[in-house]
């Protein structure tokens, strides 16, 4: 019998390196912006960490500095981590290069690839002298997805990877560089009408603040019943949508199919009947209407607050040499 303990609310952490003998010569933290339980090649990934305590980065070094040396570790590596509260544990150490090698490389300039390959051929090398902290920009890696390839599947995030490719982006700050790398991938920013349906509890929470800067800047909003009940407790004007299997009108299926919603927030609440028939319908209809879908609270309102504080043609276009 195997018994599983599943953490919810935890970050997610990555740290990509390259180590000589159980030493490490250079290395790299990443954050998520989903909590733990997307799978890290679907996932969104800053760096440097946005919003990591200086004692969680303090931990995942030493940690990763003890699994090296045991190891023996010559070559890459990356480790996956959990932190929540400064609670650190081991998701796992894979002993080779990650998907976010070549992106913390061209964020941080440093070709980790080059040195894990002079090492592996016994060259000599050097630690770099570049500290993360002396960088004054960062970088977004987000994912991209072929839900409208697949007929009948449920474009929705979990543990197995189902993204098929993904893009690097770089900004002056967190938010210009995510908004770049959302687009980039096929986001689009809404024109006016804006669908909620986030989930529990918590997930209506943590999008509570997206909201209401959805409201200040004149978009409206529409929300399915839960949604609409705890927006209009908290003062925020919406106007409530009826899941395809309730009597009512206007049906949230109507409206994607009609192209009058831009962008749909559907974030699956648990796998209730109801929740998995009416909460499919949605997503699947805007997949297959291109309409744009977000299905983390998370990534959902790190999206919302990008693109409300700034428009696209606020984003600077740089080369990459020129950060």
């Amino acid at each position: 019998m195997v018994v599983s303990q599943f953490l919810e609310h935890a970050k997610e952490v990555e740290m990509d390196a390259v180590a000589c003998n159980g030493e490490i010569i250079a290395y790299a933290i990443s954050e998520h912006v989903e909590f733990a339980g997307v799978h890290s090649g679907d996932a969104t990934i800053q760096f440097p960490p946005q919003k990591l305590y200086v004692e969680t980065a303090r931990r995942i070094k030493k940690i990763s500095k003890k699994i090296a040396k045991q190891l023996n570790i010559s070559g890459p590596f990356n480790i996956q981590f959990l932190a929540r509260d400064n609670d650190i544990k081991v998701i796992e150490c894979n002993l080779r290069a990650s998907r976010s090698f070549p992106f913390v490389s061209k964020v941080l300039k440093i070709n980790f690839i080059e040195l894990a390959t002079r090492i592996m051929l016994g060259l000599p090398v050097s630690k770099p002298d570049k500290s993360v902290f002396d960088l004054d920009y960062v970088g977004v890696k987000a994912s991209q997805f072929s839900f409208n390839r697949l007929q009948k599947a449920d474009p929705k995030l979990g543990v197995d990877m189902v993204s098929t490719g993904e893009v690097g982006c770089i900004g002056e700050d967190a938010r210009s560089a995510l908004l770049t790398a959302m687009l980039s991938v096929g986001q689009r920013i809404p024109n006016k009408n804006v669908l909620l349906s986030t989930g529990n509890g918590k997930q209506k929470g943590d999008m509570l603040g997206a909201a209401k800067l959805l409201q200040q800047k004149g978009y409206s909003i529409f929300a399915t019943e839960g949604t609409s009940r705890h927006l209009t407790e908290n003062g925020i004007e919406n106007t409530r949508v009826y899941w395809p299997e309730e009597d009512g009108t206007p049906k949230a299926v109507d409206m994607i199919n009609n192209h009058e919603i831009d962008l749909v927030i559907n974030v699956p609440r648990n796998h209730s009947d109801k929740e998995v028939t009416n909460g499919y319908r949605i997503r699947r209809t805007a997949i297959d209407r291109n309409i744009p879908l977000i299905t983390n609270a998370r990534l959902a309102s790190a999206f919302i607050k990008s693109f409300c504080s700034m428009s696209a043609d606020d984003i600077e276009v740089k080369s990459w040499q020129e950060f």
